[in-house]
């Protein structure tokens, strides 16, 4: 698979108050597309964040629920997210916490 690629596997990191928490373990999560494997996911991650190493990866397919928006009903889209657990160092996007707490 090409560079261009990978890049294309990760859209997103998902900040909750889970994921946030999951951090401490050198845990991340992120929402990726339907198709990704496992060693997608992995290569990606490795690539977007050098110097890292990925230990593990799991992933969770999320489906689409219905959701009101006023007296409407309509459904949410299925979407895919991995938790990747990571040696070393965390994550620079992670780091903003810090600031939040006046550090």
């Amino acid at each position: 698979m090409s560079k261009e690629n990978l890049y294309d596997v990760i859209k997103k990191p998902l900040i909750t108050e889970k994921s946030v928490i999951a951090n401490e373990n050198n845990k991340y999560t992120f929402e990726v597309r339907k198709n990704a494997t496992k060693t997608e996911i992995s290569k990606a991650v490795e690539l977007a964040f050098p110097g890292r190493k990925v230990k593990s990866v799991n992933t969770v397919y999320m489906p689409s629920h219905e959701k009101r928006m006023g007296y409407k009903f309509g459904r949410t889209d299925s979407s895919k997210k991995a938790i990747v657990t990571i040696e070393g160092e965390p994550l620079e996007f992670m780091q903003v916490s810090n600031l939040a707490a006046g550090e």
